[in-house]
């Protein structure tokens, strides 16, 4: 038999990250429509991956398909944010508590390390949101189930459709910095219920700064 050449990737997938990245970065904006021929012309390619590349972004909550209209970057409501927010602070939370008592002390060092570089960057705002992400997903990988981690990161995805990031707030990543802070206390004193109790807080402060 002969063999199956397999690219590494399938053309749709390059397709749908590049448009999640343009969707991040506000070159598609929130409530715009998608023009899938301009698309199509602008990367070479044929309407069908472009199209199965839109179909991804929508399971993903970053793309809304209106019948007969056609594909249009998802507008994030008040309401949707809130639930965003419920579900993340839910899911999170309950990591937070296996983290706290099921973490090695090597893991637990680097979350430390990670919560150190968040407060040197904190005077820089693009290098903050990198680091604090990557704590929240360190942590979650740390907790260990596949499952959870799915979720969050397409919930994560959608929470970045918010117009009004909660950390461009003024003052508020001085606040984020003092809840991790208090969330790391927790989490070296291997105490499940307050390291679960802080990251709601966390949350709960986040929706609040992102209303």
């Amino acid at each position: 038999m002969a063999a199956v050449s397999l690219t590494p990737r399938a053309l749709y997938e390059e397709v749908a990250e590049l448009l999640r990245q343009r969707i991040f970065n506000r070159e598609l904006v929130p409530g715009s429509w998608i023009d899938e021929l301009k698309l199509a012309e602008e990367y070479g390619i044929s309407r069908t991956p472009l199209r199965e590349a839109l179909k991804v972004l929508a399971t993903e909550g970053l793309v809304t398909m209106k019948v007969r209209r056609g594909a249009y970057v998802t507008e994030v409501s008040e309401r949707d944010l809130a639930d965003v927010y419920h579900l993340l602070a839910l899911l999170e939370s309950d990591a937070a508590g296996v983290v706290a008592t099921q973490a090695t002390d090597a893991q637990l060092k680097e979350l430390q390390s990670l919560h150190r570089e968040l407060e040197k960057a904190v005077a820089n705002r693009e290098r903050f949101f990198e680091i604090n992400e990557a704590f929240h997903m360190r942590l979650l990988e740390i907790a260990n189930n596949r499952w959870r981690d799915q979720m969050v990161a397409d919930l994560r995805k959608v929470m970045k459709l918010n117009r009004h990031n909660s950390l461009l707030k003024s003052g508020r990543m001085e606040e984020s910095l003092a809840e991790h802070r208090s969330l790391m206390e927790a989490l070296t004193a291997r105490n499940a219920d307050t390291s679960a109790q802080r990251m709601r807080e966390h949350f709960r402060n986040g929706l609040e700064a992102a209303a």
